[in-house]
């Protein structure tokens, strides 16, 4: 009965704690831009799948709202090619003009930076600030194999020529950038055609904007800048967490973790910590360096959380396994849910219950499995009864509303009390109990 109560008591907490955050979220809370808007992405450091996202999603927010441009501040030292190809892409496709401004002074746009640069409807850069040494390299920085190496040079050439002829650039230029490494200052760019126009600063690049024609996928549109109000995009919890998993560093030392984890737990079984701990770093690791995409890792993570909750069951962790799952459920639910725009507000307080249901559960599982059982034999242990008959060394015992046939190893008198150590078939083992009362 009391079980029940306690549950039934968290379920109507759980309900209610999620319908005060349901209410905000279904009420729109999320300000709408207005149409005369510029939408400024700040993207800065390495391009990796948590930058790209990032980056993805806001261009998607230009659209929703219906925005009249969006520019990209770039300053990046370059990064992982499949994400620079998945922002590549998302600026292609974009119905809203996007602007690629490398700046401020002292920025650089280096490596996968040129290409995202030279895709954009209009490329800027800020007196001071450079572009270009974009050849392949390993994620990290060392040279690819000889033949290898040719092979990805010329894909990665050949896929930049035609992104910057497709916007009006020098081909050739960003080809020789990607073969050999060239770099080049902003003044020199311009001169070059790389890009479209040297501004110090985004007030200047709004004004030399004013008045520019593009070409979008629906046709051409001349910009109207002049009286743009500039609206940041900012990285939410979720894109600094998985911007801080992407990096280079992150994933190595998570690789390593997971791998030392995992050795460490099969060659000592039971350990369970590093074993938890190895899972859930390898699975990041895979993450980090896109050889799963994010919402299958998401995935995966939701169901190693399920998994460590199960196992609290049956194995006396002492709450690793429980920690271990709300660590995993956490990330997996901010990895699974982030293309649907699920917001963080609801995400944490929902895994917090539902991972407190799960130890709640748990530990009643496990209170259950180990509790000394109330009746049969098994449960006469421990038990006080009194002496109805002298032992010596057998007797009559009164214990449980019942008659036992009783045996010790000390003479206990009528009416003395007795305690249960032991069961023979139908013949209890007791002792003279202490300070005990029937």
């Amino acid at each position: 009965m009391i079980r029940h109560r306690v549950l039934g008591r968290f379920c109507f907490i759980v309900f209610t704690v999620l319908v005060w955050f349901c209410l905000p979220i279904f009420g729109g809370i999320q300000q709408a831009l207005a149409k005369d808007g510029v939408l400024i992405i700040e993207l800065e450091g390495p391009i990796n799948p948590g930058t790209a996202m990032y980056v993805v999603r806001g261009l998607e927010e230009a659209k929703k709202q219906d925005a009249e441009l969006s520019i990209i501040r770039l300053d990046t030292p370059g990064g992982l090619g499949s994400s620079m190809r998945t922002i590549v892409k998302a600026i292609l496709n974009s119905p809203v003009p996007v602007v690629v401004y490398v700046g401020p002074t002292g920025a650089g746009a280096a490596s996968a930076g040129v290409l995202v640069t030279v895709a954009a409807d209009v490329a800027a850069m800020a007196p001071g600030t450079n572009i270009g040494a974009a050849h392949p390299v390993t994620a990290g920085g060392k040279d690819i194999e000889k033949t290898m190496s040719k092979k990805v040079t010329n894909d990665m050439a050949a896929y930049a020529r035609g992104i910057a002829e497709e916007k009006g650039k020098n081909g050739e230029w960003v080809e020789k950038a990607i073969r050999e490494s060239v770099s080049i200052t902003s003044d020199e760019a311009l001169k070059k055609n790389v890009i479209d126009l040297v501004a110090k600063d985004m007030d200047d690049l709004l004004k030399q904007l004013d008045g520019r024609e593009v070409s979008l996928p629906e046709g051409k549109i001349v910009l109207k800048t002049a009286d743009l109000k500039k609206i940041y995009y900012r990285p939410g919890f979720r894109d600094k967490v998985l911007k801080t998993i992407s990096d280079p560093n992150i994933a190595y030392i998570l690789m390593m973790i997971g791998l030392a984890g995992l050795y460490f737990e099969l060659a000592h079984p039971g350990a369970i910590f590093p074993g938890v701990i190895g899972a859930i770093s390898l699975i990041l690791a895979f993450y980090s360096f896109q050889t799963l995409p994010v919402n299958y890792a998401g995935l995966l993570l939701i169901l190693l959380a399920i998994i460590f909750f199960i196992a609290e069951i049956k194995v006396t962790s002492y709450g690793v396994l429980s920690i271990g799952g709300l660590i995993s459920l956490t990330f997996g639910s901010i990895m699974l849910f982030e293309d649907i725009g699920v917001p963080v507000k609801l995400i944490i307080p929902t895994v917090i219950l539902v991972g407190g249901f799960f130890v709640v559960v748990s530990g009643l599982a496990f209170r259950a499995y180990h509790t000394k059982p109330k009746g049969g034999v098994e449960g006469m242990v421990g038990e006080v009864g009194l002496v109805k008959e002298r032992i010596d060394p057998e007797g009559l015992l009164f214990v449980h509303g019942e008659y036992w046939r009783a045996m010790a190893r000390e003479r206990l008198e009528q009416g003395e009390m007795a305690e249960v150590i032991g069961v023979d078939g139908l013949v209890l083992k007791v002792r003279k109990a202490t300070n005990r009362e029937f």
